[in-house]
C-alpha cells in the first residue's frame, strides 16, 4: 500500500534534482533538546543544504510564553516566512538532523498558516550526508517573498480543549513520547511537576513509525499497524501530543501520509500539562 499523501515527503534525489528549480524553497529546520548539547545554528552555518535557510522553532514561536516553541501569532509567522523568502507560490521543502522531529513541526506550522504546499524531506540530513551530497557553509540571502497566514484552527488544540475533550472523549489522544516516559517511569525532559499521561490517551512513541537502518519514515502498512497495536482507530479524530509540542508532528505527518486528515496537534503538550495544576495525570 503506497501513502495516500505521499507529496507531504520528498526523497534526496529529489531535492538534488530541484535544488535549483524557481519555485523551491529549502528550510533546514534542525533543532536539538538541551539536553543534546548539541547547537542548531551553528551546525546549520558549518555546513547545510545547498540555498536551504535556517528555522529556529525556537525563535518562530509565541513571545513571553513560560513553555517552549508555542505557536505563534499568524502576524509573527507571516515576518518570519517573508524574511525567510518563503511565501505563497513556494514549494517549501523541509529537513533536519533529528528524526522528522523539527521538521515535522515546521511541515505542520506552516500548513496551519494555510501554506499547503510543503514536503519533508526523508531520512533529512543525516541521509544527504551519507549520500556524499553537496554542502555548503555559506547561507544564502533570501528575497522577500509575499506570505499571506490563513490559520487552520482545526489543526490545533490547547490544553482547554483537552481538558474539555476528557470528558466528551470526542477525539483520541495520542502521545508520541517514549513509553518509559508515558507510563511515568523515566523522568520527563521539561521543568514539569508531576510525570505520566493525560487520563484515556494511548501511545505510540515516534521512533516507531521511522525505519531504524534508514532513518526513514516506515511504510503505509507499518504506520497502520502501529496505530491500531496501539488501539488507535484510524477511523476517528486524533489528538498528537509528546513533551513539547514537536514530535507530535511526527505523528501528524505520519496520519496524513496514510491519509487520515482528522488530526490535530496539543501545543503545550507535556511541557506545559505535566506544569498545570488544574490538569489530572494516569501514571502506568
Amino acid at each position: 500500500m503506497d501513502y495516500k499523501n505521499a507529496d507531504a515527503l520528498v526523497s534526496t534525489e529529489w531535492l538534488a534534482a530541484h535544488l535549483s528549480a524557481p519555485d523551491v524553497r529549502v528550510v533546514d529546520a534542525s533543532y536539538y533538546l538541551p539536553i543534546q548539547n548539541r547547537d542548531a545554528r551553528e551546525e546549520y552555518l558549518e555546513e547545510h543544504v545547498p540555498g536551504a535557510v535556517f528555522l529556529d522553532i525556537d525563535d518562530v514561536a509565541a513571545d513571553d510564553s513560560p513553555y517552549p516553541h508555542m505557536v505563534p501569532t499568524p502576524e509573527k509567522f507571516a515576518s518570519r516566512a517573508r524574511k525567510l523568502g518563503l511565501g505563497n507560490g513556494n514549494r517549501v521543502v523541509v529537513y533536519d538532523s533529528n528524526n522528522f522531529a523539527a521538521s515535522a513541526r515546521v511541515w505542520w506550522m506552516l500548513r496551519l498558516f494555510g501554506h499547503q504546499d510543503v514536503s519533508v524531506v526523508d531520512g533529512g540530513f543525516p541521509k544527504w550526508l551519507r549520500e556524499q551530497r553537496d554542502v555548503e557553509d555559506l547561507p544564502p540571502m533570501p528575497r522577500e517573498r509575499h506570505f499571506v497566514a490563513r490559520m487552520n484552527t482545526t489543526l490545533l488544540r490547547t490544553t482547554e480543549d483537552v481538558l474539555a475533550n476528557l470528558e466528551s472523549r470526542r477525539e483520541q489522544v495520542v502521545d508520541a513520547r517514549s513509553a518509559g516516559r508515558f507510563k511515568g517511569i523515566d523522568p520527563e525532559l521539561w521543568p514539569v511537576n508531576k510525570v505520566g499521561h493525560i487520563p484515556g490517551s494511548l501511545n505510540v512513541p515516534f521512533a516507531d513509525l521511522i525505519d531504524d537502518r534508514h532513518r526513514t519514515f516506515q511504510s503505509a502498512e507499518v504506520i497502520i499497524e502501529r496505530f491500531q497495536a496501539a488501539g488507535v482507530d484510524l477511523d476517528k479524530p486524533i489528538i498528537c501530543t509528546c513533551g513539547s509540542g514537536v514530535t507530535a508532528c511526527v505523528l501528524a505527518l505520519a496520519l496524513h501520509l496514510i491519509g487520515h486528515e482528522q488530526y490535530s496537534v496539543y501545543d503545550g503538550s507535556w511541557a506545559e500539562w505535566g506544569l498545570r495544576d488544574d490538569t489530572p495525570v494516569e501514571v502506568g
